[in-house]
Parts: C-alpha cells; sequence; structure tokens
C-alpha cells in the first residue's frame, strides 16, 4: 500500500457503524497504519436502537434489552471498552402463550417452540388431541429439498402442522423480526432448523440431539442458567463506552449523506449541508432504504426499495407492586396469531430482570406492531397506552393506572428478511465488488437483526476494508 494516508468513511453511527469505527481505530493504532477514518451520523447521538431511560429507579430499554449469551462477539467487545462487570444473565422462570384467552405455560423442553420431549407436549393444553396428533408427523415425514429457501411457516407448517405453528412456534420467531413467518426466509433467519431436518431428517429428533444442553428437567437441583446477557447500566451505556473510545474529531454528528458516487479510485460523499468527503473506502453501516438512497445513481441497489420493514413500539408501564394482584410467576408471555389482541408480547421485566426495577415496583414492557398490523404505531400516546391496558386487564388483574408510561416508536426500523434475501444479498455484494470496489454492507438490514449480529458485520466489514488496502495483518477480533 502506498505511503500516503488512505481514508475510510463508516456512515452510520448504529451498532454496527459504531463496532466498525472502533476495531478500525484499534486496529490503525496497534499496527501504525497510514489510514483516517470517519463517522457521519445523521442523527445528534450514537448507538441507533441502543437507548435507555434511567428514571426514579428504573432502567427502561426503548429498544433491544439484551442479547443472546451464547453470541461472544458483544462479550468480547465489552471486554475491550471495560464494561464487562456491568454484564448481568436474565433471571429464569416460567414464560407463558396466550391462547385462546388463557395464558398456558410454555411446554417444557420446548427449543423455539419444537417440542423435544413427549411428556410435556401430551399434557399441555395448548394444543387440540389432532393438533398434537398432527405435530407427531413430524416423525415420518421426508427432508425439505436441498439447498431451497422456503418460509419459515412453509417449512414447519409442513413438519409439525398449523396449529403447533400458530400457537408456539409463531409467536415466538415472528416476535425476534416483527415479521409474518409465512414471509420470511427460512434460510436468512433459522438456517439452523433446516440442517438439523437435512441431518436428522425428523425435526423434533434433531433438535433434542443436537442441543442436549438446552433441555433441562424440571426437577433438576442446579439453577438453570439465563440464557440473556445485558448491562446492569443499560445498552445504551454500552454504545456510549463505545463512543467515548473514538477520538472525537473523527466522529461528524448531525450530518446526514445525500449521494454516493465513484470517482476515479476515490468515493465523494455529499452531505446534507453542502459538503463534500473524499473517501477511498465507505462502509455503509445503514438501514437499506437509506442505503439505496444515497446509491440511488447505481440500479443494482433498486432490489433494497422492494425490501419490506415493519414499524413496532414497545411501552414501558411501571407500577406500585399492589397494583397488580396476580402471582406473576414467570417472565411473561407471547400472544398466538389467532388471539384478538393488540399486544403482540409482554415482558414482566421487574421478573426478568431484577436490576431494572426498584424494590416494590413493578414494571411491564409490552410490544405492539407486527406484519400487516401496524397501524397502532401511528396512534398517539394515550391511545397506545389505552388499548394496551385494555388487553392487559382481560389478562391480569391491574386495580391503579401506571405511575408513568413510556411509548417508544420504531417506524420502519425491522427489516424482513423475505424468502430469497440470501441470493439477493449475494448478488448485491457480487455487484459491489465489480462495480463499487471498497464498498462494504453493515447492519440488521443484511447478515442478522440482533446487537451481537451487527457486531459481527462490523467486524467483517473492518476486516473486508483492510484486505481492499491490501493491509496484511491478523482478524481485528484477534488484536490485543
Amino acid at each position: 500500500m502506498a505511503e500516503d494516508k488512505k481514508k475510510v468513511v463508516v456512515v452510520g453511527g448504529g451498532i454496527a457503524g459504531l463496532t466498525s469505527a472502533f476495531y478500525l481505530q484499534k486496529t490503525i493504532q496497534d499496527q501504525k497504519l497510514p489510514i483516517e477514518i470517519q463517522l457521519i451520523e445523521s442523527s445528534h447521538r450514537l448507538g441507533g436502537k441502543l437507548q435507555t431511560v434511567i428514571k426514579d429507579g428504573y432502567i427502561i430499554e426503548r429498544g433491544p434489552d439484551s442479547f443472546l449469551a451464547r453470541k461472544t462477539s458483544i462479550i468480547r467487545l465489552a471486554k475491550e471498552v471495560g464494561m464487562e462487570d456491568q454484564l448481568v444473565p436474565n433471571s429464569t422462570g416460567k414464560s407463558y402463550v396466550l391462547a385462546n384467552e388463557e395464558l398456558h405455560p410454555m411446554p417444557g423442553g420446548s427449543i423455539m417452540g419444537i417440542p423435544t420431549e413427549i411428556g410435556p407436549f401430551i399434557t399441555t393444553s395448548l394444543f387440540s388431541i389432532p393438533g398434537k396428533v398432527r405435530a407427531a408427523a413430524d416423525f415420518i415425514l421426508p427432508r425439505s429439498v436441498r439447498g431451497k429457501d422456503q418460509s419459515l411457516g412453509q417449512f414447519f407448517r409442513r413438519r409439525l402442522g398449523d396449529e403447533v405453528v400458530e400457537n408456539l412456534i409463531e409467536p415466538l420467531l415472528s416476535g425476534i423480526y416483527a415479521g409474518d413467518i409465512d414471509q420470511l426466509s427460512l434460510m436468512s433467519t433459522f438456517p439452523q432448523f433446516y440442517e438439523v431436518e437435512q441431518k436428522y431428517r425428523s425435526l423434533i429428533i434433531g433438535m433434542k440431539k443436537s442441543a442436549p444442553s438446552q433441555i433441562k428437567k424440571e426437577d433438576s437441583k442446579e439453577k438453570k442458567k439465563g440464557g440473556f446477557l445485558t448491562f446492569k447500566t443499560g445498552l445504551q451505556s454500552f454504545a456510549e463506552a463505545l463512543e467515548a473510545k473514538l477520538d472525537s474529531k473523527n466522529i461528524l454528528k448531525g450530518h446526514r449523506v445525500d449521494k454516493i458516487t465513484k470517482s476515479g479510485h476515490f468515493y465523494e460523499i455529499f452531505l446534507n449541508n453542502g459538503e463534500l468527503v473524499k473517501a477511498d473506502c465507505i462502509i455503509a453501516a445503514t438501514p437499506h432504504q437509506v442505503t439505496q438512497s444515497f446509491f440511488s445513481d447505481y440500479q443494482f441497489f433498486d432490489p433494497l426499495k422492494s425490501v419490506p420493514s415493519t414499524s413496532v413500539a414497545t411501552i414501558a408501564l411501571a407500577f406500585p407492586e399492589e397494583a397488580i394482584t396476580d402471582n406473576l410467576d414467570g417472565t411473561g408471555f407471547v400472544v398466538s396469531r389467532n388471539s384478538d389482541y393488540s399486544i403482540t408480547a409482554c415482558t414482566w421485566t421487574h421478573k426478568k430482570w431484577e436490576h431494572s426495577t426498584p424494590k416494590g415496583k413493578v414494571l411491564l414492557r409490552c410490544y405492539v406492531g407486527k406484519a400487516g398490523d401496524q397501524t397502532i404505531v401511528d396512534l398517539s400516546d394515550d391511545q397506545i397506552l389505552k388499548t394496551v391496558l385494555d388487553d392487559l386487564k382481560k389478562i391480569m388483574n391491574i386495580s391503579m393506572n401506571p405511575e408513568f408510561t413510556i411509548v417508544s416508536r420504531w417506524k420502519n426500523s425491522m427489516p424482513q428478511y423475505t424468502v430469497g434475501h440470501k441470493q439477493r444479498l449475494t448478488a448485491l455484494q457480487e455487484s459491489l465488488k465489480k462495480e463499487l470496489p471498497g464498498v462494504f454492507l453493515a447492519g440488521a438490514s443484511y447478515g442478522g437483526v440482533g446487537v451481537p449480529d451487527c457486531i459481527d458485520q462490523g467486524e467483517a466489514a473492518v476486516q473486508d476494508v483492510l484486505n481492499y488496502l491490501q493491509v496484511n495483518i491478523i482478524n481485528p477480533e484477534a488484536v490485543q
């Protein structure tokens, strides 16, 4: 690489962009590389959906509230920024499915809704006898066609039947993407289920054999460890810790990218205030709609226009504990597809995350908005709150109004990985290599919506940049 400095611009200051900027800066400093970086964010804060409200002793997440403990990239990054000691696991307990106007305990031994123990599945009241018999067909059905993408709904309905899908699998899986499982791509969301079926033929047998550590007997003396982690000080504090590690002179907030074009061997980035920034490399860590808008001169980005996004909202409600007379034995519930409720799920946050709520208080966090039913997100706070409380009072005994509420709207924030997403993304990346070499994508619109998934993509983009600039160093995740 030539000794004159190269410039890398990261567009987007969410967790993917923050991760890219952090690992780029760390590698540049550790290896003394002739590269400068700049992070451009359209809003006046970094962190994207990582937003936390700290109020009256409560710690309330507006966006995601946790991440899977088995996805270790975020744990490693937490160590890098000195926040490892703030990690805390969730408290475990019963979780429920609201179906047929009743809260049914999640069947024991189910993994993401897939039954792996016969006893709990036979005795649960969540399914009818015909529904249970239909699910047993999984033991004899053949495998799916090798390598062919299909919707999650098609895959699970074929294997387990409509009733198990609609009362258990759909509310669990669609909640992650706020999407319609009959549109979501199996290969882009949960390819592990496809691989299990291909290996074992029966999904039930395969999940039992491939994930035995997740199945614990109810009478086990060992306390079950929560599978999720968060930060005691809130996820926003993690984003702030990352930002604090960056050189502030390399961060440009409150500036929107309007257009990006290729000019010779470098790129011209046009900002909304009329400024022009030149770069040798770009990491576009922005939602797909935004990415397409500033690469609108290049037709191969056009497929991003048709990628749907769902709008959702979360509603946090704080009560004194005497306001709810029910014994909330568990961590919350999800709502079956066919139920007549606006809420899609409710977390009993004070039970799941004890650090989040002062003693003597109750914190509920409800979710609204899903594919095909997003109008509620556009209602006023008061209207949303009334709807949510009306739903909750059908399920729980609530005798008082909440002490306060926090409504958080996320408009068009949940990208939908519809069938064929993986192929479309591969085609886009191949076009980028040919037409716009040195431009790389990262973020929830592309390779996973969870916080660790976005961190993984940020790291991968850093390595792509270094490879493109012909910087011969080890993987940034191994840089000490």
